[in-house]
Parts: C-alpha cells; structure tokens; sequence
C-alpha cells in the first residue's frame, strides 16, 4: 500500500463526504457531483486493490495481517457503489445522508488499511 495514494482515499471520501452534507441541506436529489464523488472513491479502491496485488513484488509487503487487510480492501470497495446504486433507485434527497456515511467509512476503512499495511510501533 502507498501511503500517498492511501491518504489521498482518505482526502477523496472526505470530500466527498462533505459534498455530499452540502447536497443534502441545500435538499437536493443526488445529482452527478455526489454520485460523481463517490464513483471516484470507488475507482480509486479498485486502483488500490490492483496496487496491492502487485506491491509485494516490489518489496512493500504488508506488516499486519494480510487476511484483515483483503477483507477491509473488499467490503471498501463494494460500499461506493452499492450507495450509488441505492441513490439511483431512492431519488429523495435522503440519499445524500447515506452516501455521505458511506464516504466517511471508506476514508475510515482506509486508514485502517494503512495502519495493517504499516503499523507504527
């Protein structure tokens, strides 16, 4: 795992986060911006799941527990875009409070990752 690359995840969900808390009290329905937002979370997972496939062959291997750490990498990785496909299917303006949760625990998985990739003594 890259630490740059993991706190720029962390950055990402936080605005998008953020945005998404905008979006909701100027009650509005989700729209291409916080959808938008969350899409790119959910890209930037999946460049992460292919960084962490290839990492180890560059000698950044993981400390921490590597079974922990997959299982994080997956389920951040599924929640943009199940929260996507409900703010799609739910058009109330609601469905900015839930992708704003969804954002803020994918930042949240994600330092968690980092922390199992690197553990600071």
């Amino acid at each position: 795992m890259i630490t740059w690359f993991a706190i720029a995840q962390i950055a990402v969900g936080v605005g998008a986060a953020i945005l998404c808390l905008i979006e909701y009290a100027r009650k509005r329905t989700p729209n291409d911006y916080s959808l938008g937002a969350t899409a790119l979370l959910g890209v930037l997972l999946i460049v992460q799941v292919v960084v962490a496939i290839i990492a180890p062959a560059f000698g950044n291997v993981a400390v921490g527990d590597p079974l922990e750490f997959w299982m994080y990498l997956i389920v951040a990785m599924v929640l943009p875009f199940g929260a996507g496909f409900w703010a799609l299917v739910d058009r109330r303006r609601s469905a900015h409070l839930v992708l704003m949760v969804v954002n803020i625990a994918v930042a949240v998985m994600v330092y968690r990752m980092l922390v199992i990739w690197h553990p600071v003594a």
